[in-house]
């Protein structure tokens, strides 16, 4: 039996939330744990987004996570995380898959992910799963501090 057979996908509770932070930094996830990545700031994110903050738990651990959103035209995968010992053993993968459940059940037909240039392994996986690289499109962003 694979780690992935025995896997519980499932929402992050609130209490959760503070797991992220020791999985990012695990998983070498940069992350702001100053300013959007704050407890209290993914507290306020997951209020109005309660089934999109999804977690991969073995055995009551936390060791995978992503984020799915909807910014009411097409579906987000964000902050996907893999805890290192349990890369290539399907995690990545069925986080994956529970984010698109997700984001189709919301009605998205169009799901889409932002990895950085430099994450080779996430970029692998989405190819892995059938995304398309869509070299055409540059990211632009405005923000208020590096923090956001």
């Amino acid at each position: 039996m694979s780690v992935s057979d025995t896997l519980i996908l499932r929402a992050l509770t609130v209490d959760e939330l503070p797991l992220l932070h020791t999985l990012w930094n695990q998983a070498e996830l940069e992350y702001r744990p100053k300013g959007r990545d704050t407890v209290e700031n993914l507290a306020k994110e997951l209020a109005v987004n309660p089934t999109g903050f999804i977690g991969a738990f073995l055995n009551g651990r936390l060791i995978g996570f992503v984020l799915a959103s909807d910014d009411g035209r097409r579906g987000w995968i964000n902050r996907l995380a893999v805890h290192p010992d349990y890369r290539g053993q399907q995690v990545g993968e069925r986080l994956i898959a529970e984010a698109e459940r997700v984001l189709h059940a919301q009605g998205r037909q169009i799901v889409a992910a932002l990895i950085e240039e430099h994450n080779t392994h996430s970029q692998n996986l989405f190819k892995r799963v059938g995304y398309l690289v869509m070299p055409e499109v540059l990211y632009f962003s405005k923000r208020a501090s590096w923090d956001v």
